[in-house]
């Protein structure tokens, strides 16, 4: 197997114990992209790869293991494109190994951390017209925690309920940046930035990652001196599957203080101005001290302010009496905790739930969803929201959800990362889900959101309309053709993810990969030579 040494490479070798050598290695990652050949695919994968890690359709447990991280119970259906094969890899040579097999026979690989993708590409595609296999990080999850450092190696295959439970094990004034389900594993989180509830005092959790180490398109194991500052820029918000499969991050760990303070208040549309609230709130919360996290959550005719405080209770409420006094926030409703029950209260909603939860990577799929996302970038106007709560009303509504940006968020310039929209607002999630299978209850969901979603064009950001990459959304579009047509086709759903950014995406993947060996339906696409140095 290659491997690109590096002091960073050589000291997570010791500490992870992740370069394992393989008895025999593929030949070389093809240099130009060849048709596929499945038999003799898999026939490099059988001589390469121990056979508990590697798993065809014809495996007894092959089903089992594609369904053990699917959250969406709409890509669990006989109609689904598979995998031709699955490799639950348990070290870095397994993974490098199928690369070379799928860059030698045309096959395609694509990563799997946690299987939150709201699509399912990590491990699913829309067509049966070019194979693919699925390597599986799940197995990659150890999490090593320098409490006196103040930095963690973490797997891409821990869910982020895993490391927050190995950080408070280690240290109950140190926590981390990342989203509130426990269940979402942390490689894709991080590749598409990732936000949760301390983002307006810290930032996104790919701003909080100092190295990784990744296998690339050739099946070389790259650290952050090896790929380059490019490719480093990239896998840091560019969305996952597109430059390689990133298999360990280090990250910079934050100080939490001893004592945060939560609280949940809920006001109804008629009796209790929910309405006039919401205008306020567009206005208030991103101009709330740092310390302070207010999101709304809004479900048939209520709205859910939901808040984090880095701080103690009389911190907090003299802050809401001050900045948004009209929410009408008592002491009593407010909780005095540490910060790891705060995200088990955010995450379970309520208190008194033990830690060991946060280790529950969670079974088969319970539900059937779809989501859209929006940035807004000027409040809302009042009988908006009043249109909003009467499409809250109808059979097969969901829920809205309203993250507020400022503070760090709007600190860090747009071309930092991939993500670009640190200046807005605030993030606009549109959630439908259901239980009932069948195409008519499934019309009427996506109905739902597609529909709501339509309506709000006119009130959100806009030239292009952005969206959040981690709540992939295929009705923005897809790829389709190589070259010149293949790049304008992807602009069209990628600036919308990336705005300014999509171009610069574009040239690293075709500085890394030309031939476009890690793609999906919403991949980076190599940038064509006839657009490279055009404005």
């Amino acid at each position: 197997m290659a491997i690109v040494r590096s002091s960073a490479l050589l000291l997570l070798a010791a500490f992870l114990t992740i370069l394992h050598h393989a008895t025999s290695a593929p030949p070389a990652a093809a240099t130009s992209a060849p048709s596929s050949d499945t038999a003799s695919f898999l026939r490099c994968l059988t001589v390469h790869l121990p056979p508990q890690v590697l798993y065809t359709s014809t495996s007894p447990s092959y089903t089992s293991v594609l369904e053990s991280s699917i959250k969406n119970l709409l890509f669990v259906s006989p109609a689904t494109p598979t995998p031709l094969a699955i490799i639950t890899a348990t070290n870095a040579s397994h993974v490098q190994a199928t690369v070379r097999c799928g860059a030698l026979h045309g096959v395609r690989v694509r990563p799997r951390s946690g299987g939150h993708d709201y699509e399912g590409l990590s491990y699913r595609s829309l067509t049966t017209a070019r194979p693919f296999a699925v390597v599986d990080l799940a197995a990659l999850r150890t999490v090593r925690v320098d409490a006196g450092r103040r930095k963690a190696w973490v797997g891409s295959g821990a869910t982020l309920g895993e490391l927050y439970y190995a950080i408070a094990n280690h240290s109950k004034r140190l926590g981390f940046p990342g989203g509130l389900g426990p269940t979402v594993g942390l490689g894709g989180h991080l590749s598409g930035g990732g936000f949760g509830l301390l983002l307006r005092k810290h930032g996104l959790a790919a701003d909080h990652v100092v190295d990784a180490v990744m296998v690339d398109a050739k099946g070389r194991l790259l650290d952050r001196d090896a790929m380059g500052e490019d490719v480093f820029w990239a896998i840091r918000g560019g969305g996952g599957g597109s430059f390689g499969v990133v298999l360990y991050w280090k990250l910079r760990l934050v100080r939490v203080p001893a004592t945060v303070t939560v609280f949940t208040v809920h006001r109804a549309r008629n009796n209790q101005s929910a309405t006039a609230l919401l205008a306020k709130w567009q206005r208030v919360a991103p101009k709330l001290p740092r310390d302070v996290f207010l999101r709304v959550v809004l479900q048939s005719q209520d709205a859910q302010f939901q808040s984090l405080y880095l701080g103690k209770r009389t911190g907090l409420v003299s802050t809401m009496a001050r900045r948004f006094p009209e929410l009408g926030v008592r002491a009593q409703d407010c909780i005095q905790m540490t910060w790891i029950e705060s995200v088990l209260y955010f995450a379970f909603y309520g208190t008194g739930e033990p830690m060991e939860l946060l280790l529950d990577r969670g079974t088969k799929p319970e539900r059937y969803f779809k989501a859209k996302s929006d940035y807004v970038s000027e409040p809302i106007p009042s009988h908006v929201w009043e249109s909003v709560w009467s499409w809250l009303l109808v059979d097969g509504a969901g829920l809205l959800i309203l993250d507020p940006y400022g503070g760090r968020m709007g600190r860090v310039a747009p071309s930092a990362t991939p993500f670009p929209h640190r200046q807005e607002l605030y993030n606009l999630q549109y959630y439908g889900f259901w239980f009932e299978n069948g195409t008519e209850v499934s019309e009427k969901h996506m109905g739902w959101i597609r529909g709501l979603h339509l309506e709000m064009e006119p009130y959100v950001s806009k030239n292009p309309r952005g969206a959040y990459v981690n709540y992939r959304d295929l009705d923005l579009g897809v790829n389709g053709g190589d070259g010149v047509s293949g790049y304008e086709k992807a602009r069209v759903w990628g600036e919308m993810y990336f705005k300014a950014n999509f171009e610069r995406l574009a040239a690293v993947k075709a500085m890394v990969g030309p031939h476009d060996f890690f793609r999906n339906e919403q991949s980076i696409p190599p940038l064509p030579s006839s657009r490279k140095g055009v404005s």
